[in-house]
């Protein structure tokens, strides 16, 4: 049977190793930082000194940094309860919490973090938050919560139309929202029309699980709900809108924890975490392949056509059609499924909710 040419990859790839951007794992050098294989270190490396303007060794040092930052970031936060308000990575992957007052400031600095007294409570944006999503909502828009500014940011495309009672509501509640203005559209980074073997649509493989000894593929929504048969197995569940996350039973025998890096290497996917605003992160997927970037909002609402999202993880690593469903990660941590792209930006399903949803854990 003939299959369309940009099928191809993904069904070779299936006959290999099993399973759409996924094979055998590499083993690691000793000059790995730890965590990430050879190929994701230079891509990470090399796409953080170009973009930051820093030396190749400072951003080495930065993604060695950031892990234990992240790790430090979480375990203040949710020490300090309400008295905290979010945080993020600095310019140096140094951890940054956001607090509402000094002696919650004093606690974060006698933890080796950086302190940062601000104006609105995380329930305070929270607010303005819902109060926005609350209208009716408005295609090729999105409303984010950008710590490093202590604002909740509705971003609007020049695409969208009818956006007059949003942004009069934004304005309304004051300096809580920033308006930010963008151009192109808002949509899943999936076309209908390209093919995969059995179906009308491609997309790729994002994490492979398993729950009761069975191998299944977590994935995104908008694939698993646009398609029944894959040529990796059936489609077993769907949500989307509102979340975009899938399950697609793997009927092919192998599902190595591993994700595909395109030059015939892997990176091993040891564990599922929670992304930062200012952690770099990288992203595999059948279109664009791996391109690395950093994380720049959480909690993101994005209003695609066919209906809002919600709770996506917001990047500026590139993705294209194709590539969804595709990995989110850091290192050797997995974040999230590729679910859209705007101007510039990608949006991730954290990879946490899907897990829980189906029930299912990492394959080692």
């Amino acid at each position: 049977m003939r299959t369309n040419p940009l099928a191809r990859t993904a069904t070779t790839l299936v006959a290999a190793a099993a399973v759409i951007g996924f094979l055998a794992p590499s083993t690691a050098t000793a000059t790995t930082i730890s965590g990430y294989s050879p190929t994701v270190q230079h891509e990470a490396v090399t796409s953080l000194a170009s973009e930051a303007g820093i030396s190749t060794a400072a951003a080495v040092e930065f993604l060695r940094t950031q892990t234990a930052s992240v790790e430090t970031l979480q375990k203040v936060t949710a020490s300090l309860g309400a008295r905290a308000a979010d945080g993020y990575l600095d310019d140096a992957a140094k951890p940054v919490v956001n607090v509402l007052d000094q002696a919650a400031a004093d606690q974060v600095t006698a933890t080796g973090a950086q302190a940062r007294v601000v104006k609105h409570s995380s329930a305070a944006l929270a607010g303005a938050q819902n109060a926005l999503q609350a209208l009716p909502a408005v295609t090729h828009t999105s409303i984010g919560l950008d710590p490093k500014t202590n604002q909740v940011v509705l971003t609007i495309s020049d695409a969208a139309k009818g956006t007059e009672a949003l942004v009069k509501a934004a304005e309304a509640l004051g300096d809580r929202v920033r308006v930010e203005r963008t151009t192109g559209e808002m949509h899943t980074a999936i076309y209908n029309g390209e093919a995969i073997t059995g179906g009308g649509t491609r997309c790729s493989v994002g994490f492979n699980t398993n729950r009761g000894g069975q191998n299944y593929i977590l994935d995104a929504g908008h694939c698993t709900r646009a398609v029944s048969q894959w040529n990796v197995g059936p489609s077993q569940g769907a949500s989307f809108p509102t979340n975009d996350y899938g399950l697609i039973r793997n009927t092919t025998g192998s599902a190595p924890g591993a994700v595909t890096l395109w030059n015939g290497s892997t990176q091993r996917i040891a564990s599922a975490g929670t992304a930062t605003v200012g952690q770099r992160i990288s992203k595999s997927g059948s279109t664009t392949r791996l391109t690395s970037g950093s994380v720049q909002r959480l909690n993101v609402t994005v209003n695609y056509a066919e209906g809002a999202v919600h709770q996506l993880i917001q990047t500026n690593a590139l993705a294209n059609p194709g590539d969804s469903g595709g990995c989110l990660f850091s290192g050797s941590v997995g974040l999230g499924i590729t679910s859209g792209k705007g101007s510039g930006t990608s949006y991730y399903q954290p990879i946490g909710e899907a897990m829980s949803a189906y029930s299912v854990t990492l394959n080692p």
